[in-house]
């Protein structure tokens, strides 16, 4: 993809390297760009979640895909960029979507106690958990995230991109909605 000058064009396109729920040859992408300890990205992520629900009986399993990506806000977030490394952690262990609800539902209590309690229940290796906290073996790829975020004119989470055009309308249900579907008119 060329750079934008614009910058509302999704710079790093989905890949096998993204966290995805659905898949990647889906007629309609949604990449975000969220912060776990952000009040707007848990509500986003939310109406996102429930506009595919509500999408699920028009749309086939393989017609809308999400993925989400780091952009911990640490300036005004201090733990978004640990509770990042900890969904990290989590999804070496094949429980990355796991951890990231955990992360959104409990997201006023993200100090590292609570990111070990969240593994716990979650029946993660606790010691390998805790060694790649301590090691902070994701830090790259969330700063890559970062970085791809930021060359997509992403300044702040929430950030939201429906196949690679960054979304600007309202963070309304119906607005989501209607994106996705118009979104999927293009597709077809």
């Amino acid at each position: 993809m060329v750079y934008d000058p614009d910058r509302s064009s999704l710079f790093v396109p989905p890949s096998t390297q993204d966290h995805i729920q659905g898949v990647l040859s889906a007629v309609v992408v949604l990449v975000m760009y969220g912060d776990y300890e952000c009040f707007q990205s848990a509500n986003v992520y939310r109406l996102i979640k429930v506009a595919g629900q509500q999408l699920s009986a028009s749309f086939g399993e393989n017609d809308l895909g999400f993925i989400f990506r780091h952009f911990p806000q640490e300036q005004i977030h201090p733990h978004a960029q640990r509770a990042a490394e900890a969904a990290e952690a989590a999804a070496a262990q094949g429980q990355f979507w796991q951890m990231h609800e955990m992360l959104f539902v409990h997201q006023q209590e993200l100090e590292n106690g609570y990111l070990v309690e969240y593994a716990n229940r979650l029946g993660l290796d606790i010691c390998q958990f805790l060694q790649d906290l301590s090691r902070r073996v994701y830090v790259v790829r969330i700063n890559a995230d970062i970085e791809g975020g930021l060359q997509s004119g992403v300044e702040a989470a929430p950030a939201l991109f429906i196949n690679g055009i960054r979304y600007l309308d309202r963070w309304t249900l119906d607005q989501i909605i209607a994106a996705i579907v118009a979104a999927s008119d293009q597709g077809f």
